[in-house]
């Protein structure tokens, strides 16, 4: 990762990280500190923002590993996953360290042991209140890092041929609405507890995948069929639009449908739902790849750097809230209110970018010496996200 802002960057994938990481903020403020609709739907809704940095992930790595093997590159997997191990262990560990040397402040209720932390294995059985839950979406993401390679190498490395990857994709969508399906009717169905509903379907890695796919898809679409993405992207209004619909129907579902009080959760909502959110995320990032958007052109004063922050800020924050929300009330400041919001997120994106320039900046930097990013194994679009 280069650790200055590019002048050639994305504007339009920095907005969307952005965004992202905004929403996980207002989101959990009101998880942590506030029950309060500060921002009214949006404050429901933020959860959301993981969604979206999961299409953003399947889009920056399909791009880096697909566009190898279109190029006939001689992908390395061990450069791949040294670097990817670089790039997401240290801020890592040190919040988890956090959480296990304050477990009286930290740790409310149950701990996983640590060897399901270590191996990122803690969101296959993970219920609400416990400790580090935020952490789910990285298992996701490393979980994912570790065997799309492998995919990719028995579906590509012998021919380039695409069909084999385009199957495994609509495959994976298929496998994981059956999975939600499945999990949703053998766990109460639509009287589906708060606890099931995430211990099965909202945390674990197999009823979330396929958020990665539309990402991908992206990836292979540019890689493999070139003429037909570049005709694509001369539609890049019409995809932000889109992109907009689908995310407001969606949001609309999830906020109003999902779970009534007269016939309790909904079938349909939890089984596809994720998978029509991820694709209107997809739509987004389509506009925002587009030269022919608004997005793509228009640079947002400060979103490159939050884009480029992101992954700290979204590891330490919960626990800042934590720790930050008894300090602020003591000082006679409401934390339901705009003021203490505003306190405690500033403080805590601060600590952010605290982790990033201490923890993630030194190991980018040995990143960039052992295993440089020039190496063609290792390229990303040119001015994209470097993950």
């Amino acid at each position: 990762m280069d650790n200055k802002i590019s002048s050639t960057r994305l504007y339009g994938l920095d907005t969307l990280r952005a965004l992202a990481i905004i929403l996980v903020l207002i989101y959990h403020y009101r998880v942590v500190v506030s029950n309060e609709l500060l921002f009214g739907f949006i404050t429901r809704i933020g959860w959301v923002g993981v969604d979206l940095f999961f299409v953003l992930s399947g889009y920056l790595i399909g791009e880096q590993i697909l566009r190898a093997y279109a190029k006939k590159e001689n992908f390395s997997l061990k450069h791949f996953y040294a670097r990817r191990l670089l790039r997401t262990l240290p801020n890592y560990y040190v919040v988890l360290a956090l959480y296990l040397l304050l477990p009286a402040l930290l740790s409310p209720t149950y701990t996983a042991p640590l060897w399901q932390f270590l191996t990122f294995t803690q969101n296959l059985d993970m219920r609400p209140m416990e400790t580090f839950t935020h952490s789910w979406s990285l298992c996701v993401e490393e979980q994912f890092y570790l065997l799309f390679p492998l995919v990719c190498m028995l579906a590509l490395a012998r021919d380039a041929n695409p069909v084999r990857m385009w199957v495994i994709i609509i495959a994976g969508f298929i496998a994981a609405i059956l999975i939600r399906a499945y999990m949703l009717n053998a766990h109460g169905g639509p009287q589906i507890t708060g606890k099931d509903y995430y211990e099965f379907i909202y945390y674990p890695s197999y009823s979330r995948f396929d958020e990665l796919l539309p990402g991908i898809a992206i990836a292979l679409l540019k890689n493999y069929h070139p003429s037909r993405y570049e005709k694509l992207l001369r539609y890049g209004n019409a995809f932000f639009v889109a992109g907009l619909a689908g995310c407001g129907w969606v949001f609309y579902v999830f906020l109003n449908l999902a779970y009534t009080q007269e016939t309790g959760t909904s079938t349909w909502t939890p089984v596809i739902g994720y998978s029509l959110l991820a694709i209107s995320f997809a739509l987004l990032v389509m506009a925002a790849l587009s030269p022919c958007c608004w997005l793509y052109r228009q640079k947002i004063s400060g979103a490159a750097s939050l884009a480029l922050w992101s992954y700290a800020i979204y590891l330490i924050h919960k626990p800042l809230y934590q720790l930050l929300e008894d300090p602020v009330k003591n000082l006679g400041i409401n934390t339901d209110g705009y003021l203490g919001m505003g306190i405690i997120v500033l403080i805590s994106t601060i600590g952010g970018w605290l982790l990033f320039r201490l923890v993630e900046t030194p190991f980018m930097n040995l990143r960039t010496r052992w295993f440089p990013s020039n190496n063609k194994t290792a390229q990303v679009p040119a001015g994209a996200l470097k993950e």
